[in-house]
């Protein structure tokens, strides 16, 4: 009996930005993924967070935050749109007029029910393959943060944070952000 196989179209950069701007896609691999809409508690958490990371960034004149839909190009392969990100300030000549061309210093995941196997899967490794020094990954549903940074070329778990929890990053010494404030 013969064997079929179906082989999925492999996609590029520039396929990637011909796609509707009704509808957010990202590119893990070659292979063009649609992002489904959040969750209005996926978004509540984002904000409150993001603010909180602002704060402290623009009191320090630490570099730049962004939040999705915000493209970051890895290569022609791989495009992905991070829920919060922040670049450095000795690395703002990453951002260019469409994207951010290269690793953020540190990438924010929100998971949802929809794009927790990408998030904690594809994307993780991504970030890892491709140098992101910092990664949270944040659970709305279980309040918890887990902080990830980076050794040869692997995240390793630093911590994890509850809702009642100081949460504190190693990247950014003297950040402290009630976690209570942000679920």
């Amino acid at each position: 009996m013969a064997q079929t196989t179906i082989e999925k179209k492999r996609y590029t950069y520039e396929d990637y930005l011909k796609t509707s701007d009704d509808t957010r896609y990202e590119l893990i691999e070659g292979v063009l993924l649609m992002t489904p809409s959040p969750t209005p508690k996926h978004q509540s958490v984002s904000r409150e967070l993001e603010f909180e990371l602002l704060r402290f960034v623009r009191a320090n004149n630490l570099g730049e935050i962004f939040d999705a839909p915000c493209d970051v190009y890895f290569d022609n392969s791989n495009v992905v749109q991070p829920d919060i990100l922040f670049i450095s300030k000795d690395r703002l000549n990453i951002i260019g007029e469409k994207n951010i061309q290269g690793a953020p210093d540190l990438v924010v995941e929100i998971i949802s029910e929809n794009t927790a196997h990408r998030d904690l899967v594809q994307k993780k490794n991504l970030y890892a393959k491709f140098g992101v020094k910092e990664f949270w990954i944040v659970y709305p549903t279980e309040e918890l943060i887990e902080v990830y940074t980076l050794k040869d070329n692997n995240f390793i778990l630093c911590n994890t944070y509850y809702k009642g929890d100081i949460f504190k990053s190693p990247y950014f010494k003297g950040l402290n952000i009630e976690l209570k404030k942000i679920f």
